[in-house]
């Protein structure tokens, strides 16, 4: 933050020069007091900007750079002659095959101590598929560090290094983040290690076309390549979030920063400490936002909830009683506002135990309660050897059931769970049933690959939404 009080001092100092040799009449403090009788309006108060100092002296020593190595096999340069595609020698020496080599590459990112004997969070995708994984503390002493488990689902991870006696930093409260507050990032961007910079909360509850579910905090503070996993805090000293992802066109900082919220990130770390793994829980319904249009439909007094727009056959939602329709304003007592809200709230839930729904129903509030079943996870269109985080498209699809397409009055078809990548960027959205590929019918997930998979740069999806059936150009990169 002494950078941002330099700006401001160098921009005052410009001003008093541009008026000095501008021309201005300056008042000398020799002038006669009979020489001037106009009255001088008092200078405007100054703005005091937040000191992020004891922040950073208290915490600093908590937040580690972490390189990560992994070896990714790549193909030999060939010692032989190229002879030409058509010359007989060159299919000749075709027949012998050049061995792969193990190319190691190298990453960098953050993250942060939470248990003094070495218990360090960070993200997922900064550890995962790493042979080897170095922690460097601030006092530059490094550790091999042992990854406990990753979280692909929420980009969270946790490892640990043989220490004891480590600083560790405080943890939030990330429902009480407010928008406009000031937030503070360290963490080690492009390698730069112990980085500080400052922003404010820009949105809370923000949903990414990723196919996660997280509720993410948007900041305005600069995050960079190597800021991953690193923490994020609040004026107290307090950790809000892990910072995790940016949106950028240009690969570096743009402005929209993406922190996961840090109550969130402490329950995957509790349950990757205790088994390893993270349990979720599930519902069976597909959902989306409530718009003022279908606000106003339902009877509602403004725009809220999660409006179910399918419910899962032999699902715990089926089997309680929700029905496609209902609006969720509520579960197990907190209020609902937006979609996204609920599938990290369903989660949270061990698989066995009841959740209680509050369910507006044709003008009318119900209770409904559910018990949990456990999370699977979403099949996914993946093109073979494509190796994108979603596949080509970008989406989490499974077949309709037979309730589901007698609703829908189609044969067939492919429900939409979650859209990211290509597809959430042309428009596609969760609910839309995918009924093409370019001409050609789909009924089942590896239908959907394989057509994807032998598609050029440009593939056109008949899908069908709500009772409106529409043709959309995916550009596939």
């Amino acid at each position: 933050m002494k950078a941002k009080g330099t700006v401001v001092a160098l921009a005052a100092a410009g001003l008093l020069s541009l008026g000095a040799w501008g021309g201005m009449h300056i008042e000398s403090p020799w002038t006669p007091a009979h020489a001037s009788t106009t009255a001088v309006a008092p200078a405007p108060a100054m703005v005091q900007l937040p000191n992020f100092t004891s922040i950073v002296d208290a915490n600093r020593g908590a937040v580690v750079n972490i390189t990560v190595t992994e070896n990714q096999k790549t193909s030999a340069q060939s010692p032989l002659p190229d002879f030409g595609g058509n010359d007989p020698f060159s299919q000749f020496f075709r027949q012998f095959k050049i061995p792969q080599q193990q190319q190691p590459t190298h990453g960098l990112g953050s993250g942060f101590i939470v248990r003094s004997d070495g218990i360090i969070m960070t993200n997922a995708h900064v550890v995962d598929g790493a042979s080897n994984v170095m922690v460097k503390l601030s006092d530059r002493r490094e550790f091999k560090a042992k990854v406990i488990g990753v979280d692909k689902q929420t980009d969270i991870a946790v490892i640990k290094i043989d220490a004891k006696n480590l600083p560790t930093v405080k943890l939030g409260d990330s429902k009480a983040v407010r928008v406009g507050q000031w937030v503070l990032a360290i963490g080690s961007p492009y390698g730069f290690e112990n980085t500080v910079t400052s922003g404010i909360v820009s949105a809370t509850s923000r949903a990414l076309p990723d196919g996660t579910y997280t509720p993410f905090i948007q900041t305005d503070a600069p995050i960079n390549p190597g800021n991953s996993g690193g923490p994020l805090f609040n004026m107290s000293g307090q950790v809000i979030g892990i910072n995790s992802q940016i949106y950028s066109q240009t690969g570096g900082y743009q402005g929209l920063s993406f922190a996961i919220p840090i109550d969130l990130a402490s329950q995957i770390e509790q349950q990757l400490l205790a088994h390893g793994k993270v349990e979720r829980g599930r519902i069976g319904v597909t959902i989306q936002d409530v718009s003022q249009g279908l606000a106003q439909s339902f009877g509602l007094d403004k725009p809220a909830g999660a409006l179910v727009s399918s419910v899962e056959k032999g699902s715990p939602a089926d089997k309680a009683g929700l029905e496609s329709g209902d609006v969720i304003l509520g579960m197990n007592g907190e209020k609902i506002e937006r979609s996204n809200e609920l599938p990290p709230m369903v989660a949270a839930v061990k698989p066995g135990n009841e959740a209680s729904f509050e369910v507006w129903r044709k003008g009318q509030r119900k209770q409904i309660t559910v018990e949990v079943g456990e999370f699977k996870g979403a099949k996914v269109a993946n093109a073979a050897g494509s190796g994108e985080r979603n596949g080509r498209l970008g989406l989490a699809v499974r077949p309709l059931t037979k309730d589901e397409d007698q609703q829908a009055q189609i044969d067939g078809g492919l429900l939409v769970e979650s859209a990211g990548g290509p597809a959430a960027a042309a428009g596609i959205q969760q609910g839309d049933v995918i009924l093409a590929v370019n001409g050609n019918s789909v009924k089942s997930v590896p239908q959907l690959r394989a057509l994807v998979a032998k598609a050029g740069k440009h593939v056109a999806l008949l899908i069908q939404r709500q009772d409106a059936k529409i043709f959309v150009p995916v550009d596939l990169g």
